[in-house]
């Protein structure tokens, strides 16, 4: 049976995706508070990550059974706990990812998805910083584990997990550079620990990367953009070196021969998801840890470059798509 005294069901309230389309088709809902069931907890709300999936999910890029409340990353206090619940109590701060519904007052979310947010950390900044630190530190740990004095090329430097990706990187000892698409984001990326940064739309990138290490190359290149950087990045590496394809904002990459990694140099090449590393509810949560614990030290600093009210999910998913972001963007009931 559940446990704990939810409020009255009049404030629950959530975003709506009835068919696909622009961002003005996310609307706003009053609706009943949710009902658990066995293995699941009903969270209040704190704050939720707004996620590039989320705009691929709205436009029908990834189709979603509807209607749909988008929303994969979240925050907030445990209200209600169903049955052969064990480990998580009412009162519990918590948060997730990976399970849709975030853009609401309140979030049903099975338990194994839950993990704890320490004493000492706001509610708000796991929510900002859960999937791009996990993400940041996944592809700095165990995709390509940097040490010290190697050289890493970072796309999108000053965006969401490039950022992440800059300070993570440089805390490891990892020479960083940066690309941005905008000079005006030159001083972000280098805020967020890059040496070196490369407006990639108005310089020759590869060509800055061949100087920056005596013609050697990097050792890995992080990318997230895709169409628009893979093709030069690759010609940025070193003999051996790896591409590291974690996102595709500009669109996806051609298909590749493996000959033109032999040509050069026997390169390595991999598209990483978070999903295929961290299989278990033990593994997300060790590598959430690792990452609060990164931020509690202050050896990363969580960027938040817009709140939005629930209301205005719409416009939090354009400024989004404007590529405009220097940070998380966060919704908040």
């Amino acid at each position: 049976m559940a446990t704990g005294d939810p409020p009255s069901p009049a404030g629950a309230r959530r975003v709506v995706l009835d068919a696909y389309g622009p961002p003005e088709v996310l609307t706003p809902r009053d609706t009943d508070l949710p009902q658990v069931s066995a293995g699941e907890v009903l969270v209040r709300v704190a704050a939720a990550g707004v996620n590039v999936v989320d705009l691929y999910q709205r436009s029908g890029v990834y189709p979603v059974s509807l209607p749909f409340t988008p929303g994969i990353e979240g925050s907030g206090t445990v209200l209600r706990v169903g049955a052969d619940v064990a480990g998580v109590a009412v009162g519990d701060r918590v948060a997730w990812m990976g399970q849709p519904g975030a853009y609401a007052t309140h979030c049903v979310v099975p338990a194994t998805r839950l993990v704890p947010v320490p004493d000492g950390m706001s509610l708000t900044d796991a929510a900002a910083i859960l999937i791009h630190g996990m993400t940041a530190h996944l592809l700095t740990t165990d995709v390509y584990p940097l040490t010290d004095g190697a050289v890493c090329l970072v796309h999108s430097a000053a965006g969401g997990v490039g950022g992440v990706l800059c300070q993570l990187a440089a805390g490891l000892g990892a020479t960083v550079i940066g690309t941005v698409s905008r000079d005006d984001k030159i001083p972000a990326a280098l805020a967020a620990g890059a040496h070196h940064v490369v407006n990639y739309r108005a310089t020759s990138f590869p060509g800055r990367v061949r100087e920056l290490t005596g013609g050697r190359g990097a050792d890995v290149v992080y990318d997230a953009v895709g169409r628009d950087t893979f093709a030069d990045g690759l010609t940025c590496l070193r003999p051996g070196g790896a591409m590291v394809l974690y996102g595709q904002a500009s669109g996806p990459v051609d298909p590749v021969d493996p000959q033109l990694l032999n040509s050069y140099g026997s390169l390595f090449l991999t598209k990483a998801s978070l999903s295929h590393y961290d299989r278990t509810p033990e593994r997300v949560r060790r590598r959430a840890s690792a990452v609060f614990d990164d931020v509690l030290a202050g050896r990363l600093r969580v960027r938040v470059h817009a709140v939005f009210p629930l209301a205005a999910a719409a416009a939090a998913h354009e400024e989004l798509a404007s590529r405009r972001t220097l940070g998380k963007i966060l919704l908040v009931p």
